[in-house]
């Protein structure tokens, strides 16, 4: 029997991801700390590219406007959470997005920097997308990311992040898969919407959105979420969130591979074959028959294309 010729032999090339789900108090040491044990099981039970949650320093002070919240941001050299994942990154030879709330200069940003398998930081990237309604009042804290999608070329993949709100724009999924994303992964702090709103539960319309990002670009999603109910410390009988977990992660054909409940710790960890990813995406052509010549509204706001 002849063997294979070269170009047709594609060995595999496996890696292996977590999404981790955990709840946040004040308390942003003993937050880190979980964050960690959390960090290591996922290592112990092979993960090599560990997601974790949005803003897991501390609650989601965004529930409310509060300008004395902005004390609570740090520079990239600064922060925290950075400077303590970095060793821990290179200790466990695994690749960590870290989100944190960033200061630069006079400005403010919702940003992930991006901590390689040697604990090197490859770069940051800076939420794009940035909501403003009852419980998630981002405007009063950030601007506008201005760094643009990325994609980072890590020890074991190529991988483009987006930030909670960015995962509802199916535009930030397709511009890193373009860019050669070969795994997304989107930190989330997201639960039911807060009083006097009528009871809204997104959940499955959150993880739906995003199930259709993978299949539509035939790439694995990874979503980490937090759980546990949330309080403003203005309105606290009024003004809260129950944040609802279900945090996952999703196949190149958008179906859920692993999935954490609405409540409690998890550590969800999933092995994807990247080649037989790329094969995917090159016996479906999506694309090859992409058409960006007609794609012009969607640069726009008011939908006209000029």
């Amino acid at each position: 029997m002849s063997k294979q010729p070269p170009h047709l032999e594609r060995p595999e090339r496996k890696v292996s991801v977590a999404a981790i789900q955990m709840s946040c108090g004040w308390d942003a040491h003993a937050n880190i700390a979980r964050a960690e044990e959390l960090v290591r099981q996922a290592a112990r039970q092979g993960a090599q590219i560990i997601l974790l949650p949005e803003l897991f320093e501390t609650p989601y002070f965004c529930i409310e406007q509060d300008s004395r919240h902005l004390h609570l941001a740090s520079t990239l050299a600064d922060n925290r959470a950075v400077r303590h994942f970095a060793p821990i990154a290179r200790e466990l030879g695994v690749v960590l997005p870290i989100s944190f709330f960033e200061r630069a200069g006079r400005a403010y940003f919702n940003t992930v920097a991006i901590l390689d398998a040697d604990g090197s930081n490859l770069g940051i990237y800076r939420k794009s997308h940035i909501p403003n309604g009852p419980g998630y009042q981002e405007k009063t804290y950030f601007s506008p990311g201005d760094s643009g999608f990325k994609v980072w070329k890590t020890r074991f993949a190529r991988i483009g992040v987006g930030i909670c709100w960015d995962q509802w724009f199916p535009e930030s999924a397709r511009v890193m898969a373009l860019m050669g994303a070969e795994l997304f992964f989107f930190p989330t702090a997201i639960g039911s919407e807060p009083p006097p709103a009528p009871p809204v539960n997104s959940r499955e319309h959150w993880q739906r959105t995003q199930q259709g990002h993978a299949a539509a670009n035939l790439t694995p999603l990874v979503a980490a979420n937090r759980y546990g109910l949330e309080r403003s410390l203005q309105d606290p009988d009024r003004l809260y969130i129950r944040f609802y977990g279900s945090s996952f992660i999703a196949d190149g054909m958008g179906a859920k591979v692993a999935e954490a409940k609405e409540e409690g710790d998890a550590v969800l960890v999933h092995a994807f074959d990247l080649e037989a990813a790329a094969q995917l995406r090159d016996n479906w052509f999506v694309f090859r028959d992409r058409r960006p010549d007609l794609y012009g509204a969607i640069a726009t706001l008011d939908g006209k294309a000029g």
